[in-house]
């Protein structure tokens, strides 16, 4: 049996049921006990990112797990090796999807004319500030990670006249993007993206210190993981306006708490972990692992 913990193109998942047997219920990271007691009858898992798989888990005795998507912050990658279970992440299917987020919300952000609404409809004319808006072109966009989303988010930034530089001690090839250290990287880049795991060395990496060293008026965009910001911190920044905007995909718990730090907050847009998630990108994606899944299961 397959089991299907997340939401899935229905397509794949029907096309996966036609060559074995399949259990499609995508609101099983909610139902733990559930989840565990299917485990024991699979033999591969398909997820996303809010199946944890890890713990007791690893020893139900399923031999494959496929990840919707690239982060496997959720999966015990260690413990699958020591018991051959294979782990395939949707490496690239959802690469255009992030980007386009991060270029498109940055934009907005910079422009700062599209949140007007309810003051407009109340019979305010806010011209004078709202005129006020930056284009992206010409601003400085600063990745820090250099993999394969934030190489495309360079290119979406280049073609809209952005300056592109990067930060990333792992990387050995920058295709010809400067390469810089984080503290530069802060100071000049008016747009300051991220593209980095959650591990030891990531965790906080934008904290009070780092934000504080940003450009006056920068823009944070985090599309990557959810703990490499200091996400009370940014709230701060904004309020202080030494940051313009920020837009947060990921956070430090999902789905967020009532004692989230966000209410009231300026010129920021909180989107539900969805950077990579499109019709487009989810067709990819679910074809991608149905098509993998089902040739490690030999179907």
């Amino acid at each position: 049996m397959i089991l299907i913990t997340e939401f899935m193109a229905l397509d794949w998942v029907d096309w996966l049921s036609a060559r074995g047997d399949v259990t499609y219920q995508p609101d099983l990271p909610d139902r733990p006990d559930d989840l565990a007691r299917l485990a024991r009858d699979c033999h591969a898992l398909i997820v996303r990112n809010r199946t944890p798989v890890r713990g007791p888990l690893l020893d139900a005795g399923f031999r494959v797990v496929g990840r919707l998507g690239v982060g496997l912050d959720n999966i015990d990658v260690d413990g699958c090796r020591e018991r051959n279970i294979a782990v395939i992440p949707a490496t690239g299917a959802n690469t255009l999807s992030v980007a386009e987020y991060v270029v498109t919300t940055a934009a907005m952000l910079l422009r700062g004319a599209y949140l007007s609404r309810d003051a407009m409809q109340a019979g305010d004319w806010p011209r004078g500030p709202l005129g006020q808006g930056r284009e992206i072109a010409g601003k400085v966009l600063g990745l820090v990670g250099y993999g394969e989303i934030a190489r495309r988010t360079g290119a979406l930034g280049r073609a809209l006249g952005m300056t592109v530089i990067a930060h990333d001690p792992f990387a050995s090839d920058f295709d010809g993007t400067e390469a810089v250290d984080l503290p530069a990287l802060l100071a000049r880049a008016d747009v300051v993206s991220l593209h980095v795991p959650l591990t030891d060395g990531t965790r906080d990496l934008i904290d009070g210190a780092a934000l504080a060293a940003m450009r006056p008026g920068g823009v944070l965009v985090n599309a990557a993981r959810g703990g490499v910001v200091d996400e009370a911190a940014v709230c701060d920044a904004l309020r202080s306006g030494h940051l313009a905007g920020a837009a947060l995909d990921t956070f430090a718990a999902e789905p967020l708490g009532a004692d989230n730090p966000f209410a009231g907050v300026p010129n920021l847009i909180l989107t539900p972990h969805i950077g990579g998630v499109t019709q487009e990108a989810n067709a990819r994606v679910s074809e991608m692992i149905a098509r993998a899944v089902a040739d490690r299961l030999g179907l």
